[in-house]
């Protein structure tokens, strides 16, 4: 009797998580030309499930999953979104690097609400968020560039291939907890401190992709100067929540272009490798023999590859 053939590995070597808004998903698949054989699932994770179904798909060429950071509808809070869980959720899809997303503030005169903004530093100021997979080993991951510099060159040079958007190509971006807003005193002290914009969402989520071993880089929305620059006292805030969210609109109908316009490249990127892959090499500090082999089984996504 012959042998049967060999079923062949559709699993793809490489996958980008995109981590945004519910718009955002459903505007990247929403060319059936471009996009193949889009579905949803929601995987169970050691840290529960994360914020909202997770839509696979093939956008140009490019395997890619989709996640809702603050849920459907918006839901979750800041604080409250399950970042582990998002983060544990995408690396056992098979991704290997992130885009993410997320409105900031404007903390400098020449970043203009409206525009683009790929953070290069953090400055992180939360302090309510589980911010580490291990809490049963001592694991140190090297942290001095939090965005993966191949990811972020990819993006830039995506960036600097579309008219009229301005995308700002480097900057510190301040991780507050909120969900309130700044004082304008602290608003002003970030300012002091070298920040560029302000944000609640960038941390633990990128410090979390590193202890994934996950090339994430990120793209910032400004929708607003913040509260260091006084607003027109005598102007309605309707009017200026209006316009606002009109910022953002326009930043995000801007993401989407980027995205669209990295995508073909994809092959680029993935063909240099980036040291945030090889993250857990050295950073594994606790004696292997001595972690409980329940625990490294519950997080063998992350690091099983270290104790064969």
């Amino acid at each position: 009797m012959p042998p049967m053939p060999k079923t062949p590995n559709t699993t793809p070597t490489h996958r980008i998580g995109i981590i945004g808004g519910s718009g955002l998903a459903q505007a990247l698949t929403a060319d059936t030309n471009l996009t193949t054989n889009p579905h949803s699932l929601t995987p169970d994770t050691p840290f529960g499930r994360p914020s909202s179904p997770i839509t696979l798909a093939t956008i140009q060429n490019v395997p890619v999953a989709i996640l809702q950071r603050h849920g459907p509808a918006h839901t979750l809070n800041p604080s409250a979104v399950p970042y582990r869980a998002n983060i544990y959720a995408l690396k056992s899809l098979g991704c290997t690097h992130i885009i993410a997303s997320g409105a900031t503030g404007s903390l400098r005169e020449h970043i203009h609400p409206g525009d683009l903004l790929i953070p290069d530093q953090i400055i992180d100021k939360t302090h309510r968020r589980p911010n580490t997979f291990f809490e049963h080993a001592a694991v140190h991951v090297e942290l001095a560039e939090p965005f993966c510099p191949i990811t972020r060159r990819w993006l830039l040079d995506a960036a600097a291939t579309l008219p009229n958007i301005e995308a700002h190509t480097k900057g510190t971006y301040i991780c507050m907890e909120g969900p309130a807003f700044s004082t304008r005193a602290e608003s002003a002290m970030h300012r002091a401190w070298g920040g560029d914009l302000i944000g609640m969402t960038a941390m633990p989520e990128a410090r979390l992709a590193r202890e994934a071993e996950l090339a994430y880089a990120m793209i910032c929305l400004p929708t607003d100067y913040d509260s260091w620059k006084p607003h027109n006292t005598h102007r309605d805030h309707a009017d200026l929540l209006t316009e606002i969210i009109a910022n953002l609109n326009q930043a995000a109908a801007n993401t989407l272009k980027l995205i669209q316009a990295a995508l073909p490249t994809a092959q680029n990127l993935f063909n240099q490798p980036s040291p945030t892959h090889t993250a857990l090499k050295l950073a594994i500090w606790t004696q292997k023999s001595q972690i409980p082999p329940k625990e490294i089984k519950r997080l063998e996504t992350l690091w099983g590859r270290y104790f064969k």
